[in-house]
């Protein structure tokens, strides 16, 4: 891998992760672009890295929120926060059961499927037209909400259901504050990031070299400033409605997909 790969692995992840086009879809579009086995050789050391990145920018954008969170769980006298503290770990529960009891399952997902990951960006597509056509409120995530968030967030773990754009699209369309929505969506996402992160590190199956050092903090920086923009655009989007025009993007996405599986599959025909 060298710097250009890690620059344009690093804005793909920084601006995927926040914005609601599913990153695990185009990675999978990826695959078949360049090949199973280039994506493959891909240090995972870099993944590891890029996510730590884009959870790094969600820290600095969402700093006061996290210490709210993290000061709730230790004071219980204060309720608001502990609340809030309470509902970010119980939106967290669905997934990390989902993770943990079907691992192998998840994983045979991820091999270069572009016909699940264009259906599933069409459903994609149709949340975020839902979404950005609900009317404004001022409503809180309350425990209810937070379980079903968790729930679409498990879901969004297939390929092609953007995480982001099926929390947001789900706590919106339970009459949730669009704006809120977003911060809830962000900020629930970033001890799975870490949990993950750490697990892959624990599994020593990553290792780091001298001459990985100066691809890696490429890699690292440019997601993390795409990211710190892309959380920033993403909520400024969510507040002004403008999320159909990522559904827009996905049905596009879409379409092409199908219509490459459609040429590929009648080459293999007449050969």
């Amino acid at each position: 891998m060298d710097v250009i790969s890690a620059i344009i692995l690093g804005l793909v992840q920084g601006l995927t992760e926040f914005l609601p086009v599913s990153s695990s879809g185009h990675l999978e579009i990826v695959k078949v672009l360049i090949g199973e086995e280039n994506v493959a050789k891909k240090s995972m050391l870099m993944t590891v890295v890029l996510h730590f990145a884009t959870a790094l920018s969600t820290i600095i954008i969402f700093r006061k929120d996290l210490v709210k969170i993290i000061k709730g769980l230790f004071q219980y006298n204060d309720k608001e926060s502990f609340a809030f503290s309470f509902k970010i770990i119980l939106s967290m529960i669905p997934s990390a059961i989902v993770g943990f009891l079907f691992e192998t399952e998840i994983e045979s997902l991820f091999s270069g499927k572009l016909i699940l990951v264009g259906g599933m960006l069409v459903i994609t597509g149709f949340l975020l037209l839902l979404a950005d056509r609900s009317k404004a409120t001022s409503k809180k995530v309350g425990i209810k909400e937070s379980i079903i968030i968790g729930v679409s967030q498990a879901i969004a773990i297939v390929p092609g259901i953007s995480r982001s754009g099926a929390t947001i699209s789900t706590a919106v369309l339970l009459g949730v504050d669009k704006e809120k929505s977003a911060r809830f969506s962000f900020l629930m996402v970033v001890p799975l990031i870490f949990g993950k992160m750490f697990k892959d590190i624990l599994s020593g199956e990553i290792g780091l070299n001298n001459s990985d050092f100066i691809i890696l903090f490429v890699g690292f920086l440019t997601a993390l400033v795409t990211g710190i923009f892309a959380c920033k655009w993403m909520i400024a989007l969510v507040k002004s409605s403008n999320l159909k025009y990522f559904a827009y993007y996905c049905f596009g996405i879409s379409f092409i997909i199908f219509i490459i599986i459609f040429y590929e599959t009648n080459n293999l025909y007449l050969t």
